[in-house]
């Protein structure tokens, strides 16, 4: 479905946490006619109702299956994804749905079809590769300032939020894995994981996860994701053989850069002959010109539609990451065996 308008006409389904984020960004896009936001909460409704009174309500989301849409953005939870996403496909949307995409690869795989079939954008809200700071983190990387790069640990915990659907490793580490995905332009060939639900012990689902990804370049990456954690903590340290770097979501100074590493001489081949030397240089911040990733993640999907562009974190980004998560449940349930993934 080709889009002839100066505007794209876009629905919301889900006014929940993350929905009136996205109504905010979509709503002040001069490229958007915002129609109709859906939820099945009145309250919620006339919520939006009150801050963009030019917006259509409605508890039924068959009222953005008609004409009067080009495409329908979906933050409902996760295990409705797959349904609604499909029928908006079907009916000629354009379809944006947060993260993960669905809560298996065989579902993802269907939407992938459905959309390459009608020529349609199907884009999923990994939003940090929307960060100005991450792709910086990127840009550094690309470049070779940091070396190679030998490992990279990530940390993304907090005091909840508990999910009733989910684990803690489907709720956050998406954002991790697409990151790390995005940074290194490869992806991991194997994982392990180990997990547990401490506070719901009634709950299958796990409230802290510890996960360990290796790529074929040899690179290591750590990941911890927790609804237990007395401090939140957004976070990731990237250690290269020439630079370190660490990117701090929550910090001020985002991302910095440390001239720090250790060297062994080629020709320390016994212990009496084994020195290692230390470089200790200071950490130096590295300018972002900041803006709200969310605001160039909705403004990246609307001008995917209107200039035919493919998204960055498309269906196939998704699918992906809904892989290696798969991976990794089995993991889980399996002791912590590794596991190569299967794309």
């Amino acid at each position: 479905m080709g889009n002839i308008r100066n505007k794209v006409r876009v629905g919301l389904i889900g006014l929940g946490y993350w929905g009136p984020k996205l109504e905010r960004n979509f709503a002040n896009l001069p490229e958007v006619d915002f129609v109709m936001a859906v939820d099945k909460s009145l309250d919620r409704l006339a919520e939006s109702t009150k801050i963009f009174p030019s917006i259509k309500t409605s508890q039924n989301s068959d009222d953005l299956m008609d004409g009067s849409v080009d495409a329908v953005v979906i933050a409902t939870p996760v295990r409705t994804h797959y349904k609604l996403a499909k029928r908006a496909l079907l009916a000629e949307k354009h379809v944006m749905v947060e993260k993960p995409i669905t809560m298996n690869s065989t579902q993802a795989s269907e939407l992938l079809s459905i959309a390459k079939e009608k020529n349609l954008k199907l884009m999923v809200g990994h939003t940090f590769e929307y960060n100005p700071a991450v792709e910086a983190v990127h840009k550094i990387i690309q470049s070779g300032e940091l070396g190679d790069i030998y490992y990279i640990n990530s940390t993304r915990v907090n005091l909840g939020l508990l999910q009733a659907d989910i684990n803690v490793m489907w709720d956050l580490a998406p954002h991790d894995l697409s990151i790390l995905c995005f940074l290194l332009e490869e992806n991991p060939e194997k994982v392990s994981a180990i997990g547990s639900n401490f506070v719901n012990r009634q709950s299958k689902y796990e409230e802290v996860v510890y996960m360990t990804l290796k790529f074929k370049s040899g690179i290591l990456a750590n990941l911890r994701v927790s609804w237990l954690d007395p401090v939140k903590q957004r976070s990731t340290t990237i250690v290269g053989s020439k630079k370190m770097l660490v990117y701090d979501d929550i910090s001020d100074s985002k991302v910095m850069i440390f001239d720090k590493g250790v060297e062994v001489p080629p020709y320390s081949v016994t212990p009496e002959e084994f020195r290692a030397s230390y470089r200790y240089g200071e950490g130096i911040p590295y300018p972002v010109a900041w803006e709200e990733p969310l605001r160039v993640e909705c403004s990246h999907f609307i001008n995917c539609i209107l200039y035919n562009q493919e998204p960055r974190s498309n269906g196939d980004d998704g699918l992906r990451v809904v892989k290696i998560l798969e991976t990794a449940q089995r993991s889980i349930e399996n002791d912590g065996v590794e596991l190569r993934i299967e794309y």
